[in-house]
């Protein structure tokens, strides 16, 4: 989309809005223009349909939420433009795309963060270590970028067209990554080679055999149909995807009081809603691709497992250290 379209979005939407005020009157109108680029029946998709219905509810008339799901209006390669832009309000991008404004938040692309999906949300709260590296990261505020919480998707899983037991069964593949050094180093220790794409141009890619494999938790693959074109999906649970959920900081600070508290208080219970569904929904799209019956699906065994984890962990960690920060990569180690 051009800088022109995104102007013109971006005076669009600050005539939704006048002065701040401590209370909103009956006439002020405000919508918070959503984009996302997956679909509605993943994690993120319903969050972000949950976050619409509870502004609806709670802030009556005076907002209202549009959401614009599938890359319907940015992709992964604009989106974060047209939230600083003020063309949009609302993202909820993978923390992979904030790598090049805050690197810090790279440290939610770390290889084998988490054995299991019960670990996430003490880590990730936000007062753990990890939680305000997220929830407080000044590089982000200086962009214009509020964090309002982190959305969970989920552990991620390998798939291609071979079978991947052990981590030289990598070697020599391409996958498709996101934007991430730390994705790159991981792929680059299991000696696979990596190409940073969209999220909407992967299955295409995969179909037309530009990269042979990604990496994505079951609901992505399953919604977006990248089964139908990979024979092989390994449940390695290597790294995770958790959604930064981010408002126009300028736009959030133009609203009255009592609805930045409405906003701030659905978007809370959005995580919550997201978080209890998350899990749930990948066991439904696996068991969805099970009985699809065109992929075959490789459980590891704990050894198998702990094989691919030796390659990166600590040396992938490591490596990141002086941009996630010693002293987080150390309180991280000392979990494991």
């Amino acid at each position: 989309m051009g800088t022109a379209t995104l102007l013109s979005l971006a005076l669009g939407a600050s005539a939704c809005g006048g002065a701040r005020s401590s209370s909103s009157e009956a006439s002020d109108s405000y919508t918070i223009k959503f984009s996302h680029v997956v679909t509605p029946q993943t994690p993120k998709g319903q969050a972000a349909e949950k976050f619409a219905e509870l502004i609806d509810e709670g802030c009556g008339d005076q907002m209202k939420v549009e959401v614009y799901p599938n890359s319907e209006l940015y992709g992964d390669e604009d989106e974060l433009q047209a939230l600083q832009s003020g063309a949009v309000q609302m993202l909820a991008p993978s923390s992979a795309k904030f790598t090049t404004i805050a690197p810090q938040l790279q440290v939610l692309d770390l290889p084998f963060l988490f054995d299991s999906v019960d670990d996430i949300p003490n880590v990730v709260s936000p007062d753990s270590a990890v939680g305000k590296a997220i929830y407080e990261n000044q590089a982000l505020a200086d962009k214009g970028i509020k964090v309002l919480g982190l959305w969970d998707n989920g552990l991620k899983q390998l798939s291609s067209n071979d079978e991947m037991q052990k981590p030289a069964d990598l070697k020599g593949l391409r996958f498709r990554i996101q934007p991430s050094d730390v994705l790159r180093s991981q792929f680059d220790a299991w000696g696979a080679q990596t190409t940073p794409m969209a999220f909407a141009e992967v299955y295409n890619a995969l179909q037309q055999g530009v990269i042979d494999g990604q990496e994505n938790p079951y609901s992505n693959i399953e919604s977006q149909n990248m089964h139908t074109v990979q024979k092989h999906i390994t449940e390695s649970n290597h790294g995770y995807i958790g959604y930064v959920h981010a408002i126009n900081k300028k736009f959030f600070e133009s609203l009255p009081d009592d609805l930045q508290t409405c906003v701030t208080d659905a978007a809370d219970e959005a995580a919550a809603y997201n978080r209890e569904i998350a899990s749930d929904l990948n066991q439904k799209a696996k068991q969805t691709i099970v009985d699809a019956g065109t992929t075959k699906i490789t459980e590891l065994t704990p050894e198998q497992r702990q094989a691919f984890k030796d390659e990166v962990v600590p040396s992938v960690w490591n490596q990141y250290a002086d941009v996630i920060g010693q002293d987080l990569i150390d309180e991280l180690v000392s979990q494991q």
